[in-house]
């Protein structure tokens, strides 16, 4: 099987909006349907392995040359590959979320916008493998730095960031054809949860046999990498943690990407203008602890969409909408030492970096049955 025929360079653009919106189903797959492991030799840039090279004379130049020639194509090529991976989640994830969907093209259609994202965020089950781990092998072998990890003590989660390699940046493009964007994976603490909770995820887990080593793949294709659960253990889940519902029924599936409001032209880069502008056009926000989450020093700002729902058949025959994903909105300030400077002077390295405990867990509860209740 050609690896372009499973991850398909589809590009966000405008014309997005013209093709027919499609919901389709997730679909399992065994583990042993999944494609057999890629071999890659891995460097902290592109996720390719350089030769060093030296200049000894004419004699040396040409094989030198070549060598520098096929270091760099393997970098480009190791790049593209990367960025199909990512085109293929985000495919995935738009097709499924029409707010998602609408409001790209509604903020890209506004005085031409070019939209970048500030990350992307994935859950993850953290037992025998399948937490945080088995997705950020990935971002990591692609030049990506593991950072801070958060806690959220009440929701039994905790979570990791990681920053984009110093060469993510590409002009010109939006979505994930523009710069990486940061990562954040958050991962179920589910040795924290009742008997019959963890009873319920191991199962399936077990069923998913060496799924977790496929984590992207499940991502990209958007499928699971366990059976369909039952009706019924869903329910039981969603009444001890909504977290552990969500994650079963879309597993590896992007939780949300996130418009970097400040790299807007507009006056849509203040957030507050956009959350106005998202609401006058029909969309719900997320309200746990206020619409707009600020971090204690005032330098990251945070909202959310609520999240849409998917028709879901399960194992039993039950069919039922369940939660699916969001989008966010986040506006990093300039760090005091910065303030100074004009605003076509200030770089995103100059600005407010990392998460904060507080504003991620309100933003976790866009998928919560309170919220959900509340746009219905």
């Amino acid at each position: 099987m050609k690896l372009s025929a499973v991850f398909s360079s589809t590009c966000y653009s405008s014309a997005i909006a013209k093709n027919a919106l499609q919901l389709p189903s997730l679909v399992t797959l065994p583990a042993s349907a999944f494609l057999p492991p890629l071999s890659r030799k891995l460097s902290c840039r592109h996720g390719v392995s350089y030769n060093r090279l030296s200049f000894r004379g004419n004699s040396s130049f040409s094989s030198t040359a070549v060598s520098a020639s096929k270091s760099d194509s393997r970098s480009q090529g190791s790049e593209s590959f990367f960025r199909d991976t990512l085109r293929s989640m985000e495919t995935v994830y738009l097709n499924r979320n029409p707010t998602a969907k609408s409001i790209l093209e509604l903020v890209s259609s506004f005085d031409d916008e070019q939209i970048c994202y500030d990350h992307l965020a994935f859950r993850t089950f953290g037992v025998n493998g399948y937490g945080i781990n088995s997705l950020a092998s990935l971002f990591l072998d692609y030049g990506y730095t593991q950072k801070e990890e958060l806690r959220f003590p009440a929701k039994k989660l905790k979570a990791l960031w990681f920053s984009p390699p110093n060469s993510s940046s590409q002009d010109g493009g939006s979505g994930v054809n523009g710069p990486l964007p940061r990562v954040f994976i958050s991962e179920l603490l589910v040795d924290q949860l009742s008997p019959r909770a963890q009873e319920i995820i191991r199962k399936y887990i077990k069923k998913s046999g060496s799924g977790n080593k496929y984590a992207a793949l499940a991502s990209a294709l958007g499928s699971l990498t366990w059976e369909k659960p039952l009706y019924s253990e869903f329910q039981q889940l969603a009444g001890e943690s909504e977290y552990a519902a969500w994650t079963l029924v879309n597993g590896y599936a992007l939780n949300h990407v996130t418009i970097s409001t400040h790299r807007l032209k507009s006056n849509l880069r203040n957030i507050k203008s956009l959350n106005e502008f998202i609401e006058k056009n029909g969309f719900k926000l997320n309200s746990d602890g206020g619409v707009l989450k600020v971090s204690p020093d005032g330098l990251l700002l945070q909202s959310s969409t609520v999240a849409d729902s998917m028709p879901f058949s399960f194992s039993d025959g039950v069919d039922e909408s369940v939660p699916c994903s969001y989008i966010e909105f986040a506006e990093r300030l300039a760090l005091p030492q910065y303030k100074n400077l004009s605003e076509s002077e200030i770089k995103e390295s100059h600005r407010r970096d990392g998460f904060e405990v507080g504003n991620a867990d309100k933003i976790f509860e866009s998928t919560s049955k309170e919220q959900l209740t509340r746009r219905a």
